[in-house]
């Protein structure tokens, strides 16, 4: 699933190509995408985008007249910038916003379809999509440990809950985890202070650094394979193979649809934690579908 660097990357890719630009037509052709009925799809178009933001692991397009075109890519849906009026064909093919100088379109592999597609209004439709998780650029240790502490969980299940954190997902938590050299099943509630302002500066560095790395890249060239593996990740990803920092394999613990990947010697003080019992705990902390994390909203 695309996470806060992958979507700010697609945003930096779409703010030359649609910025100022009138949404001329959306045509859907996945009967599931579109989640709202008012205000109607029609109603975005003819209108000029005017603002492009981050809604947790959505991409919200603000149009005139206080409209929003929010759509969140799940796990296997990715945009593409194709010719003006491109053709919507294939199974894949979910729907096409088009522009004056060309299409955005949506695609989503696999047989099921998660991807979602909301029309909003206002700055109180797009609250009704934002978990509440916070903005982990525009926090300070406080309130990080506050978002952190808010309910006792094992910290993979922590930085990936969007009602704690926004944007971080599976693949970046890893990496967050194993910057800050602490262990995915370790409990927040037991975390040092000291380990808790090393996971708040290693959040920040991680995500910056993809987050930058990613953008740079969008800027010269669409995203077209927006993958949750990337070349030079530490761990995420990379069992069996060696960790960059010490060299010892990278573990896993493995729970249905769920892979956690670590470092046993930089994380967990050499133990490793795939065995079934703790496969166990890490998957009881963990809503028991994708759609059912996606859908926690902070009380």
């Amino acid at each position: 699933m695309p996470e806060l660097p992958d979507i700010a990357a697609y945003i930096a890719a779409l703010e030359p190509r649609v910025m100022g630009q009138t949404l001329e037509r959306v045509r859907v052709a996945g009967p599931f995408l579109l989640r709202t009925t008012e205000p109607p799809l029609s109603a975005v178009e003819g209108r000029a985008v005017h603002e492009l933001r981050r809604v947790g692991k959505r991409i919200a397009f603000g149009v005139e007249g206080g409209l929003w075109l929010v759509l969140h890519l799940m796990i296997a849906g990715r945009l593409h910038w194709r010719p003006a009026n491109a053709k919507l064909a294939g199974r894949q093919q979910l729907a096409a916003f088009d522009f004056p100088q060309g299409a955005l379109t949506l695609t989503e592999a696999g047989a099921k379809r998660r991807a979602a597609l909301h029309v909003v209004r206002g700055e109180e439709g797009i609250r009704s999509l934002d978990p509440g998780g916070i903005e982990v650029f525009d926090s300070d240790l406080a309130a990080f440990r506050e978002a952190l502490t808010f309910e006792n969980h094992t910290l993979k299940r922590a930085l990936t809950d969007p009602r704690a954190f926004s944007g971080i997902g599976n693949a970046y938590s890893d990496e967050i985890l194993h910057a800050a050299r602490l262990s995915p099943i370790a409990q927040t509630h037991k975390l040092a202070a000291e380990e808790i302002e090393r996971l708040y500066a290693a959040t920040r560095d991680t995500l910056a650094l993809w987050r930058d790395r990613l953008c740079a890249e969008a800027r010269q060239k669409f995203p077209e394979k927006v993958t949750a593996f990337r070349e030079g990740m530490a761990v995420h990803g990379r069992y069996g193979q060696p960790c960059p920092r010490c060299g010892a394999k990278v573990q896993r613990i493995r729970r249905a649809d769920h892979e956690t990947n670590y470092c046993a010697r930089c994380q967990t003080g050499g133990k490793v934690l795939a065995d079934r019992g703790l496969s166990r705990l890490l998957g009881s902390d963990w809503p028991r579908t994708l759609e059912e994390l996606e859908a926690l909203k902070r009380r």
